[in-house]
């Protein structure tokens, strides 16, 4: 008023402008208040904000949803969530109530990733209230409050069928900020599928049985093979409750196709009778978990029956660790074949079922094309990748059908990457497998609702759930099972459907392989150090009467050292290598030669023993022993440089095997003895040991020629004899005939009579000094100098 009784162009007097300032004064104090309010409940509310990010990093309390049930409503049902509150500030909550929001439908994927991540309360974006509001008594500090909201699905006033978000809101006041304020929030998701839908999506869930490298190479020491475990870990997973159990127990009831590492089954079948576990020193304990073996056993064979079985390559062979460092190394390949050679064998024996073999799944389906061609190398046909490997590259507007051809013969099966990594985390909270559940079906209606054309899909979790995460997955499951846009398919139905004209087809190449991943990976080195182990084995087990007592254990083992596993366990996995490795040379060292002394010869020839010890449980045979003379014009082995015979010992026993030596000169000779396998590879260590030649005495060459010589003179004598008698003969008859003796000079004693004379004496004297013949000047120098007369040394006894 005082405003309008100025006239334009003049100046207001004093007492009139005074008086319009304070009019104005008045007239602005209501809108300042108010204006003070709206700025001081923000500041104060965002102040509690940032008070309460301080403490829960969201909000001032957190709010758990424990349960939505039912996960998939249906018209004539009750929603009803519940959960607790936990007053996370340092004041007590008064005035505290809860109030369920229905929040915004969701038209795509993305949008319900977007609000997974998100965090705290965004005032008209997380949607309004719904139902009745329901009042909590004040909160203390630190203290969970429990709560239960329910609303009947038709108040809900949904639309069609689609994905919608639901909250939880709570609001209180603090003495701090005493106005009410939404303290916290927690948002999920609610699949709405009212109606039969048109089209339903066809899904394949795998569901892993596979465990950590539990069973060493190593075995008792007895006909009865004992095996040794690295720990007793296993039988903790398969004890009730732990993670084993509950995979079984949950998949009994589930549409699903089981994924088996078939070494799982070998170790617990080896638990059902008895075992040992390897202590931290190297000694063994007795196992006692039999009975947890035999019951995981029986429930398994029930469990599968009548469903799907998917065979791993034995010890669950690491396809991109092989592709990208082992296929260089020789024989790398060869244990991929073995492992899946022997995979279905290992199934059916165990729990009577025939898997399949023709499926091989890299590690989170991350495939380059040297992984698709190593995983095709042992039979597989069908390579299990995942969407964040082979990505789509034709704009599609929707999630294609899981097979595709990827060249070759070879069909590629794309697990969901969203689906199947729904369940990695901590799930030991209910809210967290409850948000992971309601997320999954929400993806899964979502994935449905994108098209009406049928398509077919995979979901791969983690290889090894933990117990907590595979109730959760079995807890989506049976939702997903109950909903009406699902249809159960089994894996081998999936690869066999129709690819989708629309999808990619072709491999990443080697670059796009996550560095993540390749830093984890078994290195060159590992598959070096196993080719070594087979090599080892090889020259092994040609000896052995009974190889597959050594074969087997140890062929497995190799398997279990290429398992993926051992990603991100390096140590321990060189450890377990070099455990193998050391096991069989220890093995190996049990067939050896024994180390000898130095061996005397005192003679020209003789035989030289050499013995093979055998501390094997079993038998050896097809080796050789080779006996080797290092100064062969000395000293020769049966004629030779060197000489070799068979060698065949019986299990826990010794074996000498002789060698015929002759000796050319005397001294000291060394002498090599080794063993040899049939085709010519050493075996063990050499043995080496000196042979000492002594010359023969001289005595006893005296002997032997005296001998010699009394038979030369014993002959000549004979001789002479003879010629006397025949000459006596003449004399008597006459050279005519007449018996007149021939006239002549006398000759009582010819030269023939005084060589026999010098023979009878030289006779006598033999016989009355016992010894060879004198030593005369003309007789040549021994070559050898006369025996030593001490007591001989300590070598061994020679045989001559």
């Amino acid at each position: 008023m005082a405003e309008a009784a100025d006239f334009p162009g003049t100046s207001p007097s004093p007492a009139r402008r005074l008086l319009r300032r304070t009019g104005a004064l008045l007239a602005a104090a209501p809108l300042l208040a108010a204006l003070v309010q709206l700025t001081a409940a923000p500041s104060a509310q965002a102040a509690g904000q940032t008070s309460a990010k301080a403490v829960s990093g969201s909000s001032t309390v957190t709010v758990s949803l424990d349960s939505v049930s039912p996960s998939v409503p249906t018209e004539d049902d009750t929603l009803t969530v519940a959960g607790t509150v936990t007053n996370k500030g340092k004041q007590t909550i008064t005035d505290a109530r809860l109030d369920l929001l229905l929040g915004p439908e969701f038209d795509t994927r993305s949008g319900i990733d977007d609000a997974f991540q998100r965090t705290g309360y965004t005032p008209g974006a997380d949607g309004s209230e719904v139902g009745d509001e329901q009042k909590l008594p004040a909160l203390t500090p630190g203290v969970a409050e429990h709560f239960s909201v329910a609303v009947p699905v038709e108040d809900l006033d949904l639309g069609g069928a689609g994905v919608y978000q639901i909250g939880v809101k709570l609001s209180g006041e603090t003495s701090a900020q005493p106005w009410e304020q939404v303290l916290g929030f927690q948002r999920t998701f609610l699949p709405w599928q009212p109606d039969e839908p048109d089209t339903t999506t066809r899904t394949t869930f795998l569901w892993p049985l596979v465990s950590d490298v539990h069973m060493t190479a190593q075995t008792g020491s007895n006909e009865r093979q004992t095996p040794v475990f690295l720990d007793d870990g296993l039988a903790e997973e398969l004890s009730p409750g732990g993670r084993l159990e509950q995979l079984v127990a949950l998949g009994k009831d589930l549409d699903i196709t089981w994924v088996i590492d078939p070494d799982l089954l070998a170790s617990v079948d080896a638990m059902t009778e008895t075992y040992e576990i390897q202590g931290a020193d190297g000694t063994t304990t007795p196992g006692r978990s039999q009975s947890v073996a035999k019951r995981w056993l029986a429930d398994l064979q029930n469990a599968v029956s009548g469903q799907e079985v998917v065979a791993l390559p034995f010890g669950d062979t690491d396809l991109a660790s092989l592709a990208h460092n082992g296929t260089s190394v020789t024989g790398s390949l060869s244990h991929l074949k073995e492992a899946t050679e022997v995979a279905a064998r290992t199934v059916e024996t165990i729990i009577h079922v025939k898997p399949s073999t023709d499926f091989a799944w890299p590690v989170n389906g991350a495939v380059d094309p040297s992984i698709v061609k190593v995983a095709t190398s042992a039979g597989a046909d069908t390579v299990i990748a995942r969407s964040d490997s082979l990505q789509e590259t034709g704009g599609l507007s929707y999630t294609p059908s899981a097979p595709r051809p990827i060249g070759g013969g070879t069909t590629a099966v794309v697990a969901d990457v969203r689906l199947s990594t729904s369940f990695q985390g901590d799930l030991t909270t209910a809210s967290a497998g409850t948000l992971v559940v309601q997320r999954f079906l929400a993806q899964h209606l979502a994935l449905n609702l994108q098209t009406d054309k049928q398509r077919s899909i995979v979901v791969a979790p983690q290889r090894m759930p933990s117990a907590t995460q595979a109730r959760t997955m079995a807890q989506a499951l049976t939702a997903l099972q109950g909903g009406t846009w699902n249809e159960p398919q089994t894996l081998t139905d999936t690869a066999a459907a129709k690819p989708d004209p629309g999808a990619t087809t072709t491999v990443p190449g080697a670059s796009a392989y996550p560095s993540s991943l390749r830093r984890q990976e078994l290195p060159r080195k590992a598959f070096e150090q196993i080719a070594t182990t087979r090599e080892k084995l090889d020259s092994f087990e040609v000896i052995l009467s009974d190889e597959s007592r050594v074969v087997t254990p140890f062929g497995r083992a190799m398997n279990r050292a290429m398992s993926t596993s051992w990603r991100g366990h390096a140590v321990a996995a060189r450890n377990y290598r070099d455990g193998v490795e050391k096991y069989l040379d220890d093995l190996a060292d049990q067939v050896s030669l024994i180390e000898k002394s130095e061996t005397k010869l005192s003679g020209r020839s003789a035989t030289i023993p050499v013995t093979v010890q055998n501390n094997l449980v079993q038998g050896v045979d097809r080796l050789v022993l080779r006996l080797t003379s290092t100064a062969p014009n000395r000293l020769e082995i049966g004629g030779e440089a060197y000489n070799e015979q068979p060698v065949a010992v019986s299990g826990g026993h010794s074996q000498s095997v002789k060698f015929t030596t002759s000796a050319n000169a005397n001294g000291r000779v060394t002498v090599i003895a080794q063993l040899f396998t049939e085709d010519g590879q050493a075996y063990g260590d050499p043995v080496s040991f000196d042979v000492k030649v002594t010359e023969i005495t001289a005595t006893v060459m005296l002997v032997i020629g005296g001998g010699v010589l009394l038979l030369v003179l014993a002959g000549f004598r004979m001789y002479t004899q003879r010629k006397r008698a025949s000459a006596r003969d003449t004399e008597v008859d006459g050279p005519d005939g007449t018996g007149e003796p021939i006239e002549g000079p006398e000759n009582p004693e010819g030269p023939e009579d005084r060589l026999t004379e010098q023979t009878e004496e030289i006779e006598e004297s033999q016989a009355r000094s016992g010894a060879g013949e004198p030593e005369q000047p003309s007789d040549p120098t021994p070559d050898t100098a006369a025996e030593n007369p001490d007591p001989s040394g300590t070598g061994e006894r020679v045989d001559r």
